[in-house]
């Protein structure tokens, strides 16, 4: 064994070399046989070697702990880059030539630079997924959300899976944010449908979540589809509510109009109610004014109503007999002859005798008065005809007058006037005819229409027309045959002229027939005597007034049926003379 006889200065002079030469000393001195020291020395040098072989276990056990470490640290790093979404980190060194412990002091700020971006990244995770699981939670109706965060999943950390959860965050922003105006669309639909009801807001509001109602202090207001659909059935409720409310309005606004019409209720009275009438045409839409269709207003509408329905059944008889009236003035202008004696007859036994409800009774008589006002529509072409062709009779009677006046060119007062009249008369007679044909025609297709006949005041219009046709040409004969006369009478005084030498003096008539003037064919009122034969009620008149009595402003039929041109008006004259007979 080679002993080191150096001297250490850390131990001084205790240095192995040192020990062993004293040992050998001692050993000298006692006199220790060679193998006993040779023993002595072995058991030295084993127990070094133990030594030594102890600190090299123990230092290799912690170089092994070393490299371990290094491995777990290599191993979180790259544990943390992965969670991290980060695929190289510029700070590591890509060649790494130190020793265990070098390699280990360079991992390890970036071990803690990655360990903080990690704290700072679940952060945000969580954050994001708070909002997100909050708006979830108002979605889903859940408002009462606990404090405790949602859990981040830390093997993923990206921030493209943080990106992912921020554009869900948006996404679900946005809906909570068109959610909300739809709520809030809703409620000021429901508020405005409220006023007009007169509901109280803050009641319906809450009825469907307590979160609506501001004055309840609630921060947020619910978006759940249970909320939107709730509020949109409160909404279709309210609507069908206004609806309804709008027509029942609209009913008694109707009734009231005619009740008012019925009774001649005084306007100062209608304007009370003025707020029920104004709606009476309006749609669903237009009625916005706050109370509008409250039920309280409904309720007054209804007991007004009510009221003047009773007030109707006293006054009966005569609004029956107002109706009645209106319904004869209806025939009256339509020409249609009915016996209203015998109807307001009838009225009164009905009333009297309570067999027949008042409604049902005015009821009846507004069908009436329908069918009335139909029928005069479907008349009324015909007797705008009728009125034309009577009124050319008229300007025709006339017209015969005015040929028949010797002095009608004399240079009068108002000649020139008669002088127009009698062109334009003379116009429209020749007119007469062609009229006469087409009223024929639409009279004809109005009967084939209506399977009956139709009547002019009581008379059959076809007859009075084929009274027309057979009068002119009774007319048209009598003046072909007065002509012929004219002719006869003035060969007669050419042949005395011949004679005597001059002409006779003119004679009265004797025997001569007269030309029948514009009243000769009828009585005092115009009206032919020929159609008296037709209906022993024809007397000229057109309708029976209320009294019972006949209105004869006007002639059924025409007053005379041909008009006499200028050259037949002096053969009316020369017609008065008497016919001399021939030598």
């Amino acid at each position: 064994m080679a002993v080191t006889e150096a001297q250490n200065p850390l131990l001084g002079e205790n240095t192995c070399g040192s020990l062993l030469k004293k040992l050998q000393e001692i050993w000298d001195e006692v006199g220790e046989s060679d193998e006993e020291r040779d023993k002595m020395l072995l058991q030295l040098e084993q127990e070094c070697l133990d030594v030594y072989k102890r600190k090299v276990e123990q230092a290799a056990k912690s170089r092994a702990q070393l490299l371990q470490a290094l491995s777990d640290a290599k191993l979180e790093l790259s544990g943390l880059l992965s969670a991290l979404g980060e695929k190289s980190f510029a700070e590591i060194p890509e060649n790494t030539s130190g020793t265990i412990k070098e390699e280990l002091e360079a991992i390890a700020p970036i071990l803690e630079q990655l360990w903080q971006q990690k704290e700072e990244r679940i952060r945000e995770f969580s954050d994001v997924q708070s909002q997100i699981q909050n708006i979830c939670g108002e979605i889903a109706g859940n408002l009462n959300l606990s404090d405790v965060p949602p859990a981040v999943d830390e093997s993923d950390l990206s921030l493209k899976k943080l990106d992912e959860y921020q554009c869900e965050l948006q996404d679900l922003q946005k809906e909570k944010s068109e959610r909300l105006h739809k709520v809030l669309e809703f409620v000021s639909t429901v508020h405005d449908l409220c006023a007009v009801l007169g509901m109280d807001f803050f009641s319906t509001v809450t009825e469907v979540h307590p979160s609506l109602n501001d004055s309840a202090g609630v921060q947020s207001k619910s978006i759940s589809n249970d909320t939107l659909a709730r509020l949109a059935k409160t909404v279709l409720t309210l609507k069908e509510d206004k609806k309804q409310r709008l027509h029942k309005l609209q009913e008694l606004a109707s009734q009231l109009i005619d009740l008012w019409n019925l009774m001649d209720t005084h306007p100062e009275e209608r304007r009370l109610f003025d707020h029920v009438t104004c709606n009476m045409s309006a749609s669903v839409d237009e009625v916005t004014v706050p109370g509008a269709l409250a039920l309280d207003l409904i309720e007054q509408a209804e007991v007004e109503v009510e009221r003047l329905d009773q007030l109707k059944a006293s006054r009966m008889k005569e609004i029956a007999f107002k109706k009645q009236t209106e319904l004869e003035e209806i025939f009256s202008c339509a020409h249609i002859e009915i016996d209203p004696e015998a109807a307001r007859e009838k009225i009164m036994a009905l009333i009297d005798s309570g067999n027949i409800e008042p409604t049902e009774l005015l009821a009846d008589m507004d069908n009436q008065i329908a069918k009335a006002k139909e029928e005069a529509l479907s008349r009324k072409d015909i007797l705008d005809k009728v009125e034309k062709w009577m009124s050319a009779c008229e300007e025709e009677s006339w017209l015969e007058d005015y040929n028949r006046d010797e002095n009608r060119y004399n240079a009068s007062r108002g000649a020139h006037l008669n002088l127009k009249r009698a062109e334009k008369a003379r116009i429209l007679v020749n007119k007469i005819p062609a009229l006469v044909d087409t009223l024929v025609a639409k009279t004809r297709a109005w009967e084939e229409e209506h399977d009956m006949s139709f009547t002019y005041d009581g008379v059959p219009l076809l007859a009075m027309l084929d009274e027309y046709a057979m009068l002119r040409h009774e007319r048209e004969e009598e003046k072909r045959r007065m002509r012929d006369q004219k002719k006869y009478h003035e060969l007669q005084n050419t042949e005395q002229e011949a004679i005597f030498g001059s002409r006779p003096s003119p004679a009265r008539p004797v025997s001569a027939k007269k030309v029948v003037g514009p009243r000769a064919n009828g009585g005092a009122n115009g009206t032919p005597n020929r159609r008296l034969s037709l209906n022993a009620h024809q007397n000229g008149s057109r309708s029976t007034s209320k009294d019972g009595k006949r209105d004869n402003t006007r002639p059924v039929a025409p007053v005379n049926y041909v008009a006499i041109s200028k050259e037949d008006a002096a053969s009316q004259v020369s017609a008065t003379e008497p016919i001399p007979i021939s030598p």
